[in-house]
C-alpha cells in the first residue's frame, strides 16, 4: 500500500506542476517505479539482513545440539571404559577365585585320598589281626580240643590199663601209701 501512495502523491505532483505526460506503466511514471524499486530495496536489505541472523541462529543451535550429543557421547564413553574395566577385574579376580578353588580342591582330594590309603591301610591291618586273631583262637581250640580228646584217650587208656594190672590189693597199697604221705 505504501508503494501506491507513493506513487500517487508523485502522479499529482506531476499533474499539479503541469507538466507534460510522460509513458507510465501500471499507472506509475519513472519517478514512481524509482520509489517502488527503492521500497523493494530496502525490504530486501532488511530481510536479507534478517535471514543471515536467523540462519546463523539455526546453525549456532545445530552446533549447540551437536556439542551436547558430543559431551553425551564422551560421557556415555567414559562411563563404558569404566564399565569394562570393572568387568576385566571381576574377570581377573574370577580367573584367579577359579584358580584358587580349583588349587584347594585339588589339595583336598590329595588329602582325602592319603586319608582313604592310610584307612585303607589300618583297615587292612585291623582285619590282619582279626584274622590273625581268629585263626589263633581256632588252633587254640583245636589244640584244646586235641588235648582234652588226648587227655580222655590217655584216661580211659590208663583205666583200661589199672585195672587190667591192678587188683583190689594193690589199690589198697596205693591208697594206704597216698595216706601215710600225706600225714607226714
Amino acid at each position: 500500500m505504501s508503494i501506491m501512495l507513493i506513487a500517487a502523491a508523485a502522479a499529482g505532483h506531476a499533474e499539479a506542476a503541469g507538466e507534460h505526460h510522460e509513458a507510465t506503466l501500471l499507472g506509475l511514471g519513472a519517478e514512481g517505479w524509482v520509489y517502488v524499486g527503492i521500497t523493494i530495496f530496502f525490504l530486501i536489505a532488511i530481510f536479507v539482513a534478517k535471514a543471515p541472523a536467523q540462519i546463523l541462529a539455526i546453525l549456532d543451535a545445530r552446533i549447540a545440539d551437536t556439542r551436547k550429543s558430543l559431551d553425551e557421547a564422551a560421557a556415555i564413553r567414559t562411563e563404558a571404559e569404566a564399565l569394562l574395566a570393572d568387568a576385566k577385574r571381576q574377570q581377573e579376580s574370577s580367573v584367579k577365585d577359579a584358580a584358587a578353588l580349583i588349587e584347594h580342591a585339588k589339595h583336598e582330594a590329595a588329602a582325602i585320598v592319603a586319608k582313604a590309603a592310610a584307612d585303607t591301610k589300618d583297615m587292612i591291618g585291623r582285619r590282619e589281626k582279626m584274622a590273625a586273631d581268629k585263626i589263633g583262637a581256632a588252633e587254640r581250640a583245636a589244640v584244646e580240643m586235641l588235648r582234652a580228646r588226648a587227655a580222655s584217650a590217655a584216661t580211659a587208656a590208663a583205666g583200661q590199663i589199672i585195672a587190667q594190672n591192678h587188683g583190689a590189693a594193690a589199690d589198697k597199697a596205693l591208697v594206704d601209701g597216698a595216706i601215710a604221705g600225706l600225714a607226714h
